[in-house]
Parts: C-alpha cells; structure tokens; sequence
C-alpha cells in the first residue's frame, strides 16, 4: 500500500467507504465530488500509479475494470441513456488521485 494514496487507504479500509462492488481485483464506489447523478470510481486494489505506469502484466486490469463499468452501467440503470467512461492520465490530463481508476459518469437522461 502506497502509505499517502487515498485510494489504497480506503481498499484497505481504513475510511467508511462503502463498495458498491468489490471482487479480488477491484473495487467500486461513489465518487464524494460527483459530476453527474451516477459518478462512480472503479479501482483497481493494486496500487499502479496511472495508465502510464502498466506494465504488460498488468495490461489486463484495463480491460477488468471496463467490463466491470459495463455491468455496473446496468446496475446503476444509465446502460440504456448512456454514459461516460473516464480515465484521467497524469495533472494535465485531470489526474488528481495517482492511483489507477476509471470513471464511470451518466444517469442525466433517465
């Protein structure tokens, strides 16, 4: 565990972070600065520091977490509306948190 990261504080939890969904892999949960009525954050538990920092083993966790925001997408209700998917890469890209995740951003037109 990264010892500043948020991210891996709250996958060992250590806040009062509730998972939506969690598995041996990944966690989701709500974002706490939501941009949308459904923001959530799928991360992996590992703590790689962004998408430019995979390594070729680790290339599978990308198509992971995708599959996984598909299927919370239609647990959320917003697979039909529509939906974003996010990865913010380094701070000029909007990265804020150095630990992988993927935003998951919808529900507007439900």
């Amino acid at each position: 565990m990264e010892k500043e990261c948020i991210f891996c504080n709250i996958i060992a939890g250590n806040t009062d972070t509730r998972f939506l969904y969690e598995d041996d892999t990944l966690v989701v949960f709500r974002d706490i600065h939501p941009h949308a009525p459904v923001h959530l954050l799928i991360v992996p538990r590992k703590h790689i520091r962004s998408i430019n920092d995979l390594t070729p083993e680790e290339g599978g966790i990308v198509s992971r977490v995708t599959m996984v925001a598909r299927d919370m997408a239609r647990e959320q209700g917003v697979h039909k509306s529509g939906y974003k998917l996010l990865f913010n890469v380094e701070r000029g890209g909007g990265q804020v948190i150095f630990h992988l995740h993927l935003h998951l951003i919808g529900g507007w037109g439900r």
